[in-house]
């Protein structure tokens, strides 16, 4: 067991890789309540063509990874909910585009759900029966967020960028691709991505680590693991450009919502310099959009956008794009506003007083952050994936210059990998 002493955080972090590859890290909060603990592997929605250990290329349908988060909480013996419930714990799971996660907090009891989840991940159970009962309500699931404006906003507009790229299609696949999916592939998939090699388990809040390592490594060493070789992730080329620079859809909305943004060319690099990226372009759409600027000011007085405007961005080595925007009673004026707005700072940068009030504001939040678990535990392990560290972010922050940012403001916003969606309804 290595211990990290993070001093500039005043933090100590646990971690231990034990011998079939699990790597298991573990943060001590002295008196927190609450325990927070992830079991993720590094499997998302965009993980449907790959290679192991040099052998055959394997195409799985769209949707298989969240199809499989789903499929995992069954047992023989029932649904693994009533046991977390049992020992007072909250469990739940999620898929992003790269990676998935089971969970749980508990304030009593840790180290019996810490044992459930451990076990329920590392068991599967999949009938021909129960895949073809989750077809259903999976579909049930995909038919809801169809008719969500927000959802189809969101990826309406990355599809309008991606042509090639994975993570351009639903987390959840599509009705017609699950429909393709069966126990078969489940195992594949599983026997790939949830070796312990592919995995991290991490553990914040009141707990001792010696007992947690103990419990882990007693609970892996009863457990058979061969060997895995590499995961060779296989992606289409993407092109420079976008797909289609407007998609529309159409819903019965009350008021229109519109979400564009830009799409940055492929080759992003990866660890501490993909981490430092995504910081200094952050810093800079705060800078520019957030809620205190000019630009969100002059746009919001002339009841374009609401407080439902807001900005984020995706980074990952494969693909990076940015997505703007809310509720709007106006989408093509406020894109044009938008866009004549930010060509003069585009000309002359974010000014360094901005620049700075901005920095300071994001090592804040960064700074707050790290009094949730939750938090603490999704975020390191995201970074963890990528390369990076969440407890290294302060030195990056302080090291971030206004050349840097006014670098990337202009090499971000390309009119040319422009892409928008808006959701409407057909009378508008």
């Amino acid at each position: 067991m290595d211990v990290i002493q993070i001093d500039r955080l005043q933090e100590k972090l646990y971690k231990e890789e034990l011998p079939n590859g699990l790597t298991v890290y573990v943060l001590p909060k002295p008196g927190f309540s609450k325990t927070y603990a992830t079991f993720t592997t590094d499997f998302g929605s965009v993980d449907n063509h790959f290679r192991l250990d040099g052998g055959k290329d394997i195409r799985v349908p769209d949707g298989i990874a969240h199809f499989l988060e789903h499929k995992m909480f069954e047992e023989p013996e029932g649904d693994i909910f009533a046991t977390f419930a049992s020992h007072g714990a909250s469990a739940n799971a999620f898929t992003g585009f790269e990676r998935t996660t089971y969970l749980f907090s508990a304030t009593d009891h840790v180290y019996e759900n810490l044992k459930t989840l451990v076990d329920f991940v590392q068991h599967p159970y999949f009938t021909d029966q129960n895949v073809e009962k989750e077809k259903g309500i999976i579909g049930q699931e995909i038919k809801m967020y169809d008719d969500n404006p927000d959802w189809r906003s969101y990826f309406g507009l990355i599809s309008a960028m991606y042509q090639e790229h994975p993570v351009r299609i639903d987390i959840a696949g599509t009705v017609e691709t699950i429909s393709h999916i069966d126990k078969e592939t489940l195992y594949e998939c599983y026997k790939t991505f949830y070796h312990p090699s592919n995995m991290i388990l991490f553990v914040v809040g009141g707990v001792e680590p010696e007992k947690v390592f103990d419990l882990v490594r007693a609970n892996q060493a009863a457990k058979n693991y061969e060997p895995q070789g590499a995961i060779e992730r296989l992606q289409p080329q993407e092109p420079a450009q976008v797909g289609q620079k407007k998609v529309v859809v159409h819903l019965p909305v009350s008021l229109p919502k519109m979400f564009f943004g830009f799409k940055e060319p492929s080759g992003t690099p990866v660890g501490e310099k993909l981490v430092r990226r995504e910081l200094a372009v952050k810093v800079m759409l705060d800078a520019l959009l957030g809620p205190s600027t000019p630009l969100y000011q002059s746009l919001y007085d002339e009841h374009l956008i609401s407080d439902s405007f807001g900005h984020e961005y995706n980074l990952s080595p494969d693909y990076a794009f940015s997505i703007i925007g809310g509720d709007t009673p106006d989408p093509d004026r406020l894109l044009a506003r938008f866009r004549e707005r930010i060509e003069p700072v585009l000309a002359s940068g974010i000014s360094e007083a901005d620049f700075e009030r901005t920095r300071r504001k994001r090592i804040g939040s960064y700074l707050r952050m790290l009094n949730s678990p939750e938090a603490i535990a999704n975020e390191f392990t995201r970074y963890r994936f990528s390369g990076g560290d969440l407890f290294e972010l302060l030195p990056l922050y302080d090291s971030l210059t206004l050349d840097e940012i006014n670098g990337l403001l202009r090499e971000h916003f390309d009119w040319n990998r422009l892409a928008v969606c808006i959701v409407r309804s057909e009378e508008a």
